[in-house]
């Protein structure tokens, strides 16, 4: 009598083990397609900023095709609007953007994408496609959740930087709208809801401490890299912590 047979094995080529745990297909795209539309119609404020600080239609519309983060391209116009040098505007804006170098150290694990793809993908590592991604539970919905995000949101953000920058007179001012706050927003909506332990709330507020207290004091961009600084602190602090309760324990 032939034996039955047997239960597939996860470790078998062709198995998505990773998927395993994976929320819907559709629920992924439904929240990546919802951050890339909010997201990308801030490319508004930026047109009509670029515009306002003296930078032609094709410069700005070169700004978010080649270079497509947003912080960095705010730092950068918002620098030259107040009268800064170019190549420290420039400084400052590349500082801001070096965060995403992190980032991809992290996607490049998470996704684990075939070579041949990963220098186009590069281009797409940014804040919203790594809060996304980050919030799957598995490397299929990390996958569809980057590329979703960056697809939606770098056509949106090229489109409405176009349209920002033709028409910056008629929309008038950016800071009635509040289109400029509309990324930062979605991505704290994002990153709160992953920020779940003490210790990591303990990270959070000193890096909002660091990044806050330094802006007066640091050119563009640098307090954001310096809040990174917040990790080392509070695994150094909680350390310090453990070693007095140890002592405190053999006492």
């Amino acid at each position: 009598m032939p034996s039955p047979p047997a239960a597939p094995d996860a470790s078998v080529e062709g198995t998505d083990a990773d998927a395993v745990g994976d929320r819907p297909d559709s629920a992924v795209v439904r929240d990546a397609l919802g951050v890339g539309i909010a997201v990308g119609l801030s490319g508004f404020a930026f047109g009509v900023t670029s515009a306002g600080s003296g930078l032609t239609v094709l410069q700005t519309c070169a700004l978010s095709l080649l270079v497509f983060t947003g912080a960095s391209q705010f730092a950068l116009v918002g620098a030259l609007a107040g009268g800064g040098n170019p190549f420290t505007s420039a400084a400052g804006a590349f500082f801001l953007g070096v965060r995403n170098a992190f980032y991809g150290l992290r996607l490049s694990q998470l996704l684990a994408l075939p070579r041949a793809v990963r220098p186009f993908a590069a281009h797409w590592v940014i804040d919203e496609t790594t809060a996304v991604s980050l919030a799957q539970r598995g490397r299929r919905g990390a996958r569809i959740g980057f590329t979703v995000t960056g697809l939606s949101l770098y056509v949106l953000w090229n489109l409405t930087t176009l349209l920002g920058a033709v028409g910056a007179e008629a929309i008038g001012d950016t800071d009635a709208w509040g289109l400029d706050a509309a990324g930062p927003a979605v991505f704290l909506a994002l990153l709160a809801p992953m920020v779940r332990t003490a210790r990591e709330r303990a990270v959070a507020a000193v890096a909002v401490l660091l990044g806050l207290g330094l802006l007066p004091v640091l050119p563009a961009g640098v307090p954001v890299l310096v809040a990174g600084l917040a990790v080392p602190i509070v695994l150094y602090g909680a350390g310090l912590c453990a070693q007095r309760t140890t002592r405190g324990n053999d006492r």
